[in-house]
């Protein structure tokens, strides 16, 4: 089945403050000199602090947003839409064996496919073939890169089959009308390229003055108490701000550059071409708890997008029901207090930076739903295969990619 129930949110934090604007890039330089009310987020409420189930329940639904009848319409069509695509994609697919060589042949002329290697060619050249097999290989880059572009994201891209690849697929095929099996077929590869539209998926970049300079953070200490002193979470290295700019997996990005130091301006490098736009018209969100995933409709009820998340845990469930966005925060500062839980021996209240590295990544959409809200994450490349004890996790990347384009109002519906 496309979905198992694994989605909790409750890394409670709290959207202080009125709607903002979201039109700030991800890639926008931090000014954690001063804490702004309206940019501030609170830590987690203690799961265990809830009175009972009832009352937590009668809490959840007071929070509920009020919905119209055409709103309710769009919300049953979608979530008809999401469980069609339980019951076409198959979670448990092999994609197939691995093949003998990496001489394969192709099903439609039986022809030598090109050789796939970890270079600028062999990536952009890099094709489908039967029994590809599951593992990391070019033409897993090639297709992440893809998927990408057509908003059916991957996570971070690292050249891996996987869940999240799997869920991607299936995104994009039901998005272009394919039936969703999440299965990387002949068809689903040939559509992906019709979308990409010739432009290549990994480009050469060279590294600027400007990347070197930062600012980075020497580390970032687990203890709350020590960021707090930080005058920002930054990245902590070239290779890991190169890797979130280009929705790369880190290590991924070094595999495919093994010889680059990433500490020399006009360094040239691989990376990937990737957009950092969604499309217009954000009108519905599902957070599918058994998924992991969000998907965002348009108004006309069209899939238009979908993100791999991180969505609590069985100790710290998410609410059910229906909310909605109160707003976006870009670079919250993070408002850490011992009332709500204890993180080592912190018993004071603390203010962290605001960062790639905070709590809740480098932003923050609030939800009605008080304490609940979507946000980035310091470690992209765990999202969707780990349990969470916060809100809705995304990459940073994909967090910004909503939060630019979601506007208050829109309807956030949670869906076993």
């Amino acid at each position: 089945m496309f979905v198992r129930s694994i989605l909790a949110l409750s890394l409670s934090c709290i959207f202080a403050g009125t709607a903002l604007a979201a039109t700030t890039s991800s890639e926008q330089p931090l000014s954690p000199t001063k804490v702004s009310q309206k940019s501030v987020v609170q830590d987690p409420i203690d799961p265990l602090a809830v009175d009972s189930p009832a009352s937590s329940a009668a809490a959840s639904r007071s929070d509920e947003a009020k919905i119209s009848a055409q709103e309710q319409k769009d919300l049953n069509q979608a979530a008809s839409t999401l469980q069609n695509l339980e019951q076409t994609e198959d979670a448990s697919a092999d994609i197939g064996s691995a093949p003998a060589s990496s001489a394969v042949t192709t099903s439609a002329s039986n022809a030598p496919a090109v050789k796939a290697s970890w270079t600028l060619d062999g990536l952009n050249n890099a094709t489908w073939y039967e029994n590809m097999g599951k593992g990391q290989f070019p033409v897993y880059a090639r297709a992440h890169v893809m998927l990408n572009n057509a908003h059916a994201s991957p996570g971070a891209i690292d050249g891996s089959s996987g869940k999240n690849t799997l869920k991607a697929i299936a995104s994009f095929q039901q998005m272009s009308g394919l039936k969703a099996t999440g299965v990387l077929t002949k068809e689903t590869w040939d559509a992906l390229e019709a979308r990409q539209g010739g432009k290549p998926a990994f480009v050469e970049y060279t590294i600027t003055e400007a990347d070197l300079k930062g600012p980075y953070a020497a580390s970032i200490p687990s203890d709350y108490a020590l960021q707090a002193k930080m005058k920002g979470l930054y990245y902590t290295r070239v290779s890991e701000m190169l890797g979130e700019k280009f929705h790369m997996d880190e290590a991924f990005l070094k595999k495919i550059n093994p010889k680059a130091t990433f500490k020399k301006a006009g360094e040239k490098i691989i990376v990937t071409s990737i957009r950092n736009e969604l499309p217009e018209n954000i009108h519905l969100i599902v957070a599918h708890k058994g998924a992991k995933q969000l998907y965002l409709f348009n108004s006309q009820n069209q899939m238009v997008g979908s993100f791999p998340a991180t969505i609590g845990s069985s100790d710290t469930p998410s609410p059910t029901g229906t909310y909605k966005v109160t707003g976006v925060a870009p670079n919250p500062w993070y408002s850490y207090s011992p009332s709500n839980f204890v993180q080592g021996k912190n018993l004071k209240p603390l203010s962290l930076p605001p960062g790639p590295n905070a709590p809740v990544g480098n932003i923050w959409i609030g939800l009605s739903k008080k304490s609940f809200g979507i946000h980035g994450t310091p470690n992209p490349s765990a999202i969707s295969k780990t349990a969470s004890h916060g809100c809705i996790r995304l990459t940073n990347w994909d967090a910004n990619d909503l939060g630019r384009k979601v506007k208050a109002g829109v309807t956030v519906k949670f869906l076993e």
